[in-house]
């Protein structure tokens, strides 16, 4: 139900210049996913590696890949919801992300202000 919403408004706005709703379309597009709303109430006022998310995600049932976590942690990131807390190092390889919120609040202007076009 939630695609069909998103099907929709898009189909309203695809030819809308206003940078506001831009931003809205974005917001959509990044937090349409129930799995990135999981992570982001894992995460929560704290913060959380990559492999806590993971084990997290696959406790509660989520049909998830490392690929497919990796996938939602970049467009959470890209949509300025979350965003690298710190780099752990474990072992030999590559440092671990830890992710934290990086927006708790999300405020959507009604008005046009000078800056939207």
């Amino acid at each position: 139900m939630i695609d069909c919403n998103i099907t929709v408004f898009k189909v309203c706005v695809e030819n809308h210049s206003d940078n506001r709703v831009s931003k809205l379309q974005n917001l959509m597009r990044v937090l349409h996913c129930p799995t990135r709303w999981l992570i982001i109430d894992f995460i929560g006022e704290g913060a959380k590696s990559t492999k806590e998310i993971y084990e997290h995600l696959i406790e509660n049932n989520e049909k998830l890949t490392p690929s497919g976590l990796y996938y939602h942690l970049s467009e959470l990131k890209n949509g300025k919801i979350i965003e690298v807390a710190e780099y752990k190092e474990e072992g030999g390889g590559a440092p671990e992300k830890v992710w934290r919120l990086k927006k708790k609040k999300i405020v959507i202007d009604l008005l046009k202000s000078e800056g939207d076009e």
